[in-house]
């Protein structure tokens, strides 16, 4: 995979840059939106396909990308297909991190040190290049003002923000309620980001120890009465495991 274009996840973190409040929209559940994003990413290069409400590695060769690499080999070393939402739901200490660094790295934000209450040491990070930031959001005011069906990649794009609740940080207030709406039906326009938004969203209700009940795998009926263990997490989805350090680094962008 080159680099020339952007990859979803790291679309995801600079819409969720939040330029007034300075800080990052929906941390928590944006760390579960950037594992999913991976998945639609490895999706859109060929790497893995959905298998009912599963994800199955189709074709194990290396993207070019050293984090979706990393997430594609933690899901070859499974050996059978995972189901999205327990991905999803696994630890992943570091992922949000790992993304700011390579955008850092891009040149697309920069990172600024500073103190939290005069003790704490905190990374802040400025976006350096808005423009960047405004053609995404140019894509998804598009598609939901023109309702004309977008792209894979920015319907895919619209189906994490609604996942991860960034409907209210990008069109807030009643007068974005319409906006939010038609962004949520975005959902519909792309079948992996699809799978993948309502995994995000099973996780924060609590839903992950339970598979959806309309979802079989693809070839097989589904089978009633029967009830799926739910998969141990094995490892973060594209970062190796590693120690909690300090306190999560505050965000700001410009």
């Amino acid at each position: 995979m080159g680099r020339s274009r952007r990859t979803i996840p790291e679309e995801l973190l600079l819409l969720a840059l939040d330029p007034t409040t300075g800080t990052t929209a929906q941390p928590q559940s944006l760390d579960l939106g950037l594992a999913g994003a991976q998945l639609v990413e490895l999706a859109l290069a060929g790497r893995i396909a959905p298998d009912g409400d599963r994800i199955a590695v189709v074709v194990p060769r290396p993207t070019g990308d050293p984090t979706l690499d990393c997430a594609l080999e933690l899901l070859r070393r499974r050996g059978a297909p995972v189901r999205a939402v327990n991905w999803i739901g696994g630890p992943r200490l570091g992922l949000r991190q790992t993304y700011l660094s390579h955008l850092e790295r891009c040149g697309m934000v920069h990172a600024v040190a500073g103190q939290m209450c005069g003790v704490l040491p905190t990374t802040r990070y400025q976006a350096t290049d808005t423009a960047i930031s405004r053609e995404i959001r140019s894509r998804l005011d598009n598609a939901i003002r023109t309702g004309v069906p977008p792209d894979p990649r920015t319907a895919a794009l619209a189906a994490l923000a609604h996942a991860v609740g960034l409907g209210k940080h990008l069109y807030p207030g009643n007068e974005g309620r319409s906006s939010r709406s038609r962004l949520r039906d975005l959902i519909r326009h792309d079948p992996m980001g699809g799978l993948v938004a309502h995994a995000v969203m099973d996780v924060q209700n609590g839903a992950g120890a339970q598979p959806r009940r309309n979802a079989a795998p693809v070839g097989r009926p589904a089978t009633a009465g029967v009830r799926s263990t739910p998969e141990p997490a094995r490892g973060a989805p594209g970062v190796p495991m590693q120690p909690r350090h300090g306190s999560m680094a505050r965000v700001v962008a410009h």
